[in-house]
């Protein structure tokens, strides 16, 4: 059942620019002075909850970038999914395509975070594998009269899929950012892909090559635009990312600003962030994107 309710009725009427098919997570984090070794309890200084999943990340950036927004997702019928349906909406993201189901749990990750920034996590996806093509059809419409549409692989790869297919076919620029990754991805998600956002270890995972360096992340990105996709783009990290595509084929080293990490996690949520932002239209490269 469609959680949208009033605030979904007047979304109804309004085109999203950005339709994000993906997951939605509940983080359960908790602050220590180290990480516990096996076998071992230690005592904490802080815990919170947050709201996570690389999909919903990516909605929220979107939506707080000026875009109108909607969200492909489900979550389980329990007070971690209601909590997230009232996040979204307060983020401003339409929820109409917001699924709940009493069948699993919403989706959670358990992240113990040291000192230092380490962490470890534990993710349940729950919910978010019982997304399914039945879910997408409700939402064709929606993902048909958008700009662009952004999904991931934390929901089942045969959602992910289906998803590109209905916008590629609607003539809808795509986003996919293969994470978590893995080495047989169907080659199919290659060509459906407009704009092929990964950061280096999943470059590494998908061509076999090392990347660690913005030369060697353009060598992957160069075997990533063979297999069919327009645009590439490998993010680095503290060395910011490398960018090609079909018709600017020689890979682009763009730098960004050294900060010290506070928490790794918060640095993998901003990959997710990333990849929104980069439909961001006011930004130099979502312009280059949409141009290309």
């Amino acid at each position: 059942m469609a959680a949208s309710g009033e605030p979904g009725r007047q979304w109804q009427e309004e085109v999203s620019a950005v339709v994000v098919v993906g997951s939605c997570m509940t983080d359960l984090v908790s602050l220590t002075s180290r990480l516990p070794k096996t076998g071992e309890t230690i005592h904490g200084h802080k815990f919170f909850i947050g709201f996570g999943g690389k999909g919903a990340n990516q909605c929220v950036q979107a939506a707080r970038l000026g875009a109108k927004t909607s969200m492909v997702c489900k979550v389980g019928k329990d007070s971690f999914g209601n909590d997230y349906i009232e996040n979204l909406k307060q983020n401003d993201i339409s929820t109409e395509f917001t699924y709940q189901t009493k069948d699993a749990a919403t989706g959670t990750a358990s992240i113990i975070v040291n000192k230092e920034g380490q962490n470890i996590i534990v993710i349940v996806a729950g919910a978010n594998l019982l997304l399914n093509t039945e879910d997408l059809r409700k939402a064709a419409k929606a993902i048909s009269r958008a700009r662009v549409m952004i999904c991931q692989l934390e929901v089942t790869a045969a959602t992910s899929l289906e998803a590109l297919t209905m916008a590629h076919r609607s003539g809808v620029k795509t986003l996919f950012n293969p994470a978590p990754a893995t080495a047989d991805l169907d080659t199919r998600f290659y060509a459906l892909s407009d704009v092929f956002c990964c950061n280096e270890s999943e470059a590494e995972i998908l061509t076999g090559l090392a990347v660690s360096s913005p030369a060697a992340a353009g060598k992957a990105a160069l075997v990533l635009m063979q297999r069919g996709c327009r645009v590439i783009i490998v993010t680095l990290g503290a060395e910011g990312c490398v960018m090609l595509s079909q018709t600017e084929p020689v890979p682009k080293h763009i730098p960004t600003e050294k900060v010290k990490a506070v928490d790794t996690t918060i640095q993998k949520l901003a990959q997710d962030h990333y990849a929104a932002k980069q439909q961001s239209w006011g930004s130099k490269l979502g312009l280059w994107i949409l141009r290309v």
